[in-house]
């Protein structure tokens, strides 16, 4: 048990020095923009520092315990070996009987040392393998119930619908109180509101990585709790705010959105969302290389690879999350054009924070602490009196 302990503070302190140091490496734009690289580099030599005494200590303790068997094992055959040179002596053993039970010393205490190396082994590698452990013993808190019917949706047949939606996050916070709203099959609808509002809680629970705590999500009258969940996720694609690209190739990233796709479909893909041509202007065109989380692609770079998985993955529901709000004018320009290409012929939800982007959706909802305060096209609430999107539309463009 002593040992134990050593081995897990050597485990924690290997893992809090490697996030360390990929922390720093990913971030390295932000350490270069406050100088801070000397900073850096002091705080990962103390997390060595943590690492190698609690390695030392492992090694140190290891050591000491081969030590003490090998010294056991010693110390017990040259007492046998006394033993019985004394009884030699006294004639009580001939030289014969010495030989033979030197040997069957050394038969037994080969094994016994090998056993002994072989337990310390396993039981280290288990040490190594609890985190591991633990995860697998987690149950997910989200997963399909026994023989769930398949989720059946097309571009015809996509109707969702929110009824009396209430969530709470572990917090206590309450994020939606009691949301009504329906999305017809073929629409685009939006959703906008200030921060906290619980625009994006939407997005989550359609896609199911949480359940409400009362009230229904329904894809074509079917309780989304109540449908196999691979299904019901294929039937959905999404362009997140934030863009995570693997350490690939700009093919396999885009490829990533339908793995069963062929090079056309990707091509196609890369087309529709403006991409095709600027990647063409690169020397490895499709096989250049995108760099840890795409860091050699710019913001609207890495939007347009999100769009284009999206369009792969080709499914009848398509919901984007504040996919523009981190570019100039002339990237969102671009980006909405293959929005609006993406979003055709396929039902649509879109989180919005930048108002000019969702004045063509066939509706938009309003929502402010938690609940759904306005419902209705751009044109009817920006002349609507005392209208809150009419408020947030003349803020954003500098209108009294």
């Amino acid at each position: 048990q002593w040992r134990t302990s050593f081995r897990i503070a050597m485990n924690q302190a290997e893992n809090k020095a490697g996030n360390k140091a990929i922390d720093s490496l990913i971030n390295y734009e932000t350490v270069k923009y406050f100088n801070n690289e000397n900073y850096e580099a002091e705080e990962y030599d103390k997390v060595l520092k943590d690492y190698e005494r609690a390695s030392l200590k492992t090694s140190t303790s290891l050591a000491l315990l081969n030590f003490s068997q090998n010294a056991v094992f010693s110390v017990s055959l040259a007492a046998i070996m006394v033993m019985a040179s004394k009884q030699i002596v006294e004639g009580t053993m001939t030289v014969g009987d010495l030989v033979m039970v030197n040997g069957l010393l050394f038969q037994l205490s080969l094994p016994l040392n090998f056993l002994g190396s072989v337990y310390r082994e396993v039981r280290q590698a288990l040490i190594d393998m609890k985190s591991m452990f633990q995860l697998l013993d987690v149950d997910p808190a989200i997963k399909s119930a026994h023989q769930s019917p398949l989720l059946v949706a097309s571009p015809e047949n996509s109707d969702i619908e929110f009824k009396d939606v209430h969530f709470i996050y572990g917090n206590g916070r309450e994020v939606l109180r009691g949301i009504n709203f329906q999305v017809r099959s073929g629409e685009t609808v939006a959703i906008v509101g200030g921060s906290g509002s619980g625009k994006s809680t939407l997005i989550r629970l359609l896609y199911r990585f949480y359940d409400p705590h009362y009230g229904q999500v329904l894809i074509n009258g079917q309780d989304i709790r109540h449908v196999d969940l691979d299904s019901l996720r294929k039937c959905i694609s999404i362009v997140p705010q934030d863009t995570v690209l693997f350490h690939n190739t700009i093919y396999h990233n885009i490829h990533y959105g339908n793995l069963s796709a062929n090079e056309e479909g990707v091509y196609k893909a890369s087309q529709m969302a403006e991409l095709d041509n600027l990647i063409k202007c690169w020397p490895q065109k499709y096989q250049t290389q995108v760099g840890e989380r795409g860091l050699k692609l710019s913001g609207g770079e890495k939007q347009r690879v999100a769009i284009a998985r999206a369009i792969l993955k080709d499914s009848p529901i398509l919901l984007l999350d504040e996919a523009t709000s981190s570019l100039d004018s002339i990237t969102e320009h671009n980006i909405l054009r293959a929005i609006k290409t993406a979003t055709s012929e396929r039902t649509s939800i879109v989180i919005a924070h930048r108002l000019s982007t969702i004045v063509d959706a066939d509706r938009i909802y309003v929502l402010g602490e938690g609940k759904i305060i306005e419902e209705g096209t751009h044109q009817y609430l920006v002349n609507k009196a005392d209208s809150q999107y009419k408020k947030l539309w003349h803020a954003q463009h500098g209108m009294s």
